[in-house]
């Protein structure tokens, strides 16, 4: 493992939500328990569980929003996750969200990312820099005493909005260009929504200059799929569920795919390293 840390990493399929330290999400959820707004025990069991079917993996991002949905924790737990991937010497960091709303609070979109913001702002230590300039990774020597970490961002659009909402997610994203936003991910329970809602905003945020990547083929849909392709999008997430005419299409196309081996597996979702399509 020490070989492993040491090495220069990219990470280019981070969700902010789905990279929070259990010890984390374990004591926000007491904290909630103990005000008596939610049942702890029943997060409890949900969040120590260690293998998820990909049905229950959106079961507790539904979890992690109830108790995650909060300006000061969204700061909080950004700065976490940076520090946790700077740590195993990740030199450059891709952190995906999906911008939240809670009328509540008074939590709109964009105060939901510039909490986002205030979190990369916050991280201190002292082997640590947030690069928001547009150096590129070979400026990194291996000769730098001092770890230095570039961060983007990419505001997820969820399967469960409408066109209106993904629209506004994609106009959020170009307004905060300057604060290291650089493109919009596609995501959320892939059984739930239809491409056709989000095709226009995410047509419009190419146009725009915004990349795109979206997941795909998380599960047996080959309509969805082969419109995905089509689109041309800059990459694609996961393709678990591609038949030989679909991946002839992406190689066709030359469509990178980020492929997250431990997540497959560990969802159930592939059954094993030995039949992944990493191969």
């Amino acid at each position: 493992m020490e070989w492993w840390v040491s090495i220069p990493k990219v990470e280019l399929h981070a969700h902010l939500n789905g990279s929070i330290r259990n010890s984390t999400l374990l004591e926000l959820a007491r904290e909630l328990g103990d005000k008596g707004t939610i049942v702890f025990s029943d997060f409890e069991h949900v969040i120590r569980k260690n293998d998820r079917t990909l049905r229950e993996v959106f079961k507790l991002f539904d979890l992690i929003h109830v108790v995650t949905t909060d300006h000061k924790t969204i700061t909080r737990i950004t700065k976490e996750v940076v520090e946790h991937f700077a740590a195993e010497n990740v030199v450059y960091l891709e952190l995906r969200t999906t911008p939240k709303r809670n009328d509540s609070i008074g939590m709109s979109k964009r105060s939901y990312m510039e909490a986002v913001v205030d979190g990369l702002r916050s991280v201190s230590s002292s082997n640590l820099d947030i690069n928001f300039s547009c150096g590129d990774l070979e400026k990194f020597s291996k000769n730098q005493t001092k770890k230095k970490i570039i961060v983007r961002l990419l505001l997820s659009i969820d399967r469960r909005e409408s066109t209106a909402s993904a629209m506004e997610t994609v106009n959020l994203a170009l307004e905060m260009k300057d604060m290291g936003v650089i493109g919009i991910d596609l995501s959320g329970n892939p059984t739930v929504g239809e491409w056709a809602t989000f095709f226009p905003a995410l047509k419009f945020a190419r146009e725009q200059g915004l990349s795109v990547t979206l997941h795909c083929g998380e599960v047996p849909n080959s309509v969805e799929i082969q419109a995905m392709l089509d689109f041309l999008p800059g990459r694609i997430g996961h393709a678990c569920c591609f038949q030989d005419e679909e991946w002839r299409k992406l190689r066709s196309y030359k469509i990178p795919v980020e492929i997250c081996l431990t997540s497959n597996i560990r969802t159930e979702t592939i059954s094993s390293v030995d039949v992944h399509h990493f191969g």
